[in-house]
C-alpha cells in the first residue's frame, strides 16, 4: 500500500459496488490514519466512491480506517461483526497486501469495533490480576486472528506469558502466570454472560 490515495480511491470504488448492488442504506468515509482529516463518503449508492482519497495527505500513513454508518449498519455487526471481518478481508486482498499488512485496512460500523476494543482492554485487565491472585492461567474465548493480535500486544504489557491455542476458528488466547510454561494445555473459556449495561463482567464478550 505505498499509494495511499490509490489504495484509498480502490476501495472507495469497491464500496460503491457493495452499497448500490446490495441495495444497503449506509454512508461511508474512507480516512487515512496518520495525516490530516481527508477521505471522502459514499451514502446508500448516491456519491462515488472515487472521491475516497479527497484531502489525504500525499506521505503514507499507516492504515486506512473505513467507518459506515446509517440504518443498515446492523446487517455489518450481526453475527460477532462477521461481515466486517469480511470486508476487511476482502479490502486486503483487492490491495494485495501481504498477511502481516491485514492490519493496516480497519472497517468499523457506529463504534462497534472500537467499543470492543474497550471490552477486550477491560477483560484484559481482570484477567491480569485474577492470573496474579490465583496462579492459574486464564484462556479467553475464541476469536478472530486480528482480535487475537491485539489481544496479545495489550496483555504483553502485563509481563505475563500469552499462547495461542486451539484451531481454526475456535482458535484462542490464554494467559500464563509468572514462571509457568506457555506450552501447557488449557481449554478455551466460554462466552460470559453481560450486564444489560454492555459492560464486561470477567471476560472478553464474544458476541
Amino acid at each position: 500500500m505505498d499509494d495511499v490515495a490509490r489504495a484509498a480511491q480502490t476501495i472507495g470504488k469497491f464500496l460503491q459496488v457493495f452499497t448500490t448492488n446490495g441495495g444497503l442504506r449506509l454512508r461511508f468515509r474512507v480516512k487515512a490514519r496518520g495525516v490530516r482529516p481527508g477521505g471522502a463518503e459514499g451514502s446508500e449508492g448516491s456519491r462515488a466512491g472515487a472521491a475516497a482519497a479527497e484531502g489525504a495527505a500525499k506521505s503514507a500513513p499507516s492504515s486506512l480506517y473505513i467507518e459506515f454508518t446509517g440504518p443498515d449498519t446492523p446487517v455489518l455487526t450481526a453475527r460477532n461483526g462477521d461481515v466486517l471481518n469480511a470486508l476487511e478481508h476482502l479490502a486486503a486482498k483487492i490491495l494485495r497486501l501481504e498477511p502481516e499488512e491485514h492490519d493496516r485496512v480497519s472497517f468499523d460500523a457506529d463504534n462497534f469495533k472500537a467499543d470492543r476494543d474497550r471490552e477486550m482492554r477491560a477483560a484484559a485487565a481482570a484477567a491480569v490480576e485474577r492470573v496474579q491472585l490465583t496462579g492459574r492461567p486464564h484462556a479467553f474465548p475464541a476469536m478472530s486472528s486480528r482480535e487475537r493480535r491485539a489481544l496479545h500486544m495489550v496483555l504483553k504489557e502485563s509481563g505475563l506469558a500469552t499462547a495461542s491455542s486451539g484451531e481454526g476458528p475456535g482458535r484462542f488466547v490464554v494467559l500464563y502466570p509468572a514462571g509457568m510454561d506457555p506450552s501447557v494445555p488449557v481449554a478455551a473459556e466460554q462466552p460470559a454472560r453481560v450486564h444489560d449495561s454492555g459492560r464486561v463482567r470477567t471476560a472478553f464478550r464474544h458476541r
